[in-house]
């Protein structure tokens, strides 16, 4: 019986340098230094104690502070900063010699990206390949890195026109060595997707706890709130910062959205206040029919079996067009 381990895939690419080292850049570069198809992973990060764990925890072979010295000779380079810094980041990339290097990214909304994109690295769209992971974490940092947090999870990629098909073909690659379900999507498109889904559900609850936590009688309301409310509000917990950014780079989208909801809301309160008892339960049955269906995807999601398409999923976001 042989003693010998399984042999290695062969390396994909020579370098990926990944910039912010926090949940999200941290697990894609500790997940693909851990598959061996990088033969070398470089982190970027300003904070020298990031740079410094990242090494120790193994989720880079090594760090730097500039982004100058970490990308030469890069093939892939990934940008994980936060969403309003993107465009910094690519004005200090547009100042680089990168050769043939594939430039792509984590961020929530994409339609900002791409405008800086267009702005700072116009001679380099054909390298470029935005992209958008939907997983996450309670935890943060790089110490927090998992190189599987992004098994069965969905992996947006949002290619431009002049978008390389090999460039493509390579992004799309490594996010399935690490166990993503990668679909690609208009940048548009996916913007309304993530307001609809996303982003309006946080603007929602931070609003509501916002809401209720300045009455009065605040203490004596949280005193009796039970587990539905604590299922809604939780995503309320999730760092200030990070959605200020994204509500602002996705703004119009996230206001479309958001004017949809309320004439939806506006509609719901005429029913209770008509005492439209066939309006209410239209609704209620309604979306609890949807929720069942969510649940199945996620199901199956989980399972790692296909969604599959139907009705609710081919209609537009913010209902049927005009």
């Amino acid at each position: 019986m042989s003693n010998e381990h399984p042999a290695r895939p062969a390396p994909l690419i020579g370098r990926l340098v990944v910039v912010g080292l926090g949940l999200i850049g941290g697990s894609f570069a500790k997940g693909l230094r851990e598959s061996g198809l990088c033969r070398e992973v470089v982190g970027v990060d300003l904070d020298a104690r990031s740079r410094e764990r990242a090494v120790e925890l193994g989720v880079v072979d090594r760090c730097e502070a500039a982004l100058a010295q970490a990308c030469v000779g890069a093939d892939v380079i990934q940008l994980a900063v936060p969403i309003l810094a993107m465009e910094r980041v690519l004005e200090v990339l547009a100042g680089l010699e990168l050769g043939s290097a594939v430039i792509t990214d984590v961020g929530s909304a994409k339609g900002n990206i791409v405008r800086a994109a267009r702005a700072a690295l116009p001679g380099q769209l054909n390298r470029l390949v935005p992209g958008h992971p939907i997983a996450g974490s309670e935890q943060s940092g790089v110490e927090a890195a998992n190189g599987a947090l992004f098994k069965r999870h969905k992996v947006i990629l949002t290619p431009l026109p002049e978008t390389d098909a090999a460039g493509l073909a390579l992004v799309d690659a490594l996010w399935r060595a690490l166990g993503a379900d990668v679909e690609h999507m208009e940048v548009e498109r996916h913007d309304e997707v993530l307001a609809a889904t996303s982003h309006l559900p946080h603007l929602l609850a931070f609003n509501l706890v916002d809401s209720l936590a300045r009455r009065d009688e605040s203490l004596e309301i949280f005193r009796y709130a039970a587990g539905g409310f604590r299922d809604f509000t939780r995503i309320a917990g999730s760092d200030p910062v990070m959605w200020h950014d994204i509500f602002l780079a996705n703004r119009d989208a996230v206001l479309r959205q958001l004017d949809i909801f309320r004439a939806d809301l506006d509609a719901l309160r005429e029913a209770v206040s008509q005492g439209d008892s066939d309006e209410l339960m239209t609704v209620f049955t309604r979306a609890r029919q949807a929720r069942e269906h969510f649940g199945e995807i996620l199901a199956r999601r989980a399972h790692g079996q296909p969604s599959v398409t139907s009705s609710l999923h081919s209609k537009p976001i913010g209902g049927d067009p005009q």
